[in-house]
């Protein structure tokens, strides 16, 4: 298992570049721990699986979640947690870490 971790910046271009240094192109997240200062997501609306409903949050959250690497990109699913126990939960298109940190568990597909 490979860890990667997250102290400040863009989580998912930060993950991307440890990921390509690494050497790694196909890999299962399966756990994303820590926080974000302002994050961005998407979710599906009903009636058209293939649109997304993009959503800003310039909220403060912890976060969860997992994915993969495919093709050397990275791809997570989370679950936010925002100030009065609320879940924000949805595809990640932007987390900003500088307050705390984001650490993600990672096995490489061969």
């Amino acid at each position: 298992m490979i860890v990667f971790e997250v102290r400040a910046g863009e989580l998912l271009a930060e993950l991307n570049r440890q990921a390509a240094e690494a050497g790694i192109t196909h890999a299962a997240i399966v756990s994303l721990i820590g926080a974000a200062d302002s994050f961005v997501v998407s979710t599906m609306p009903k009636g058209d699986a293939r649109k997304d409903m993009i959503t800003k949050h310039d909220v403060p959250a912890e976060m969860t979640g997992n994915g993969e690497i495919r093709d050397g990109v990275v791809h997570l699913h989370v679950v936010m947690g925002v100030e009065g126990g609320r879940a924000i939960v949805g595809h990640l298109h932007e987390a900003v870490i500088g307050t705390h940190f984001a650490r993600v568990y990672v096995i490489a597909i061969r």
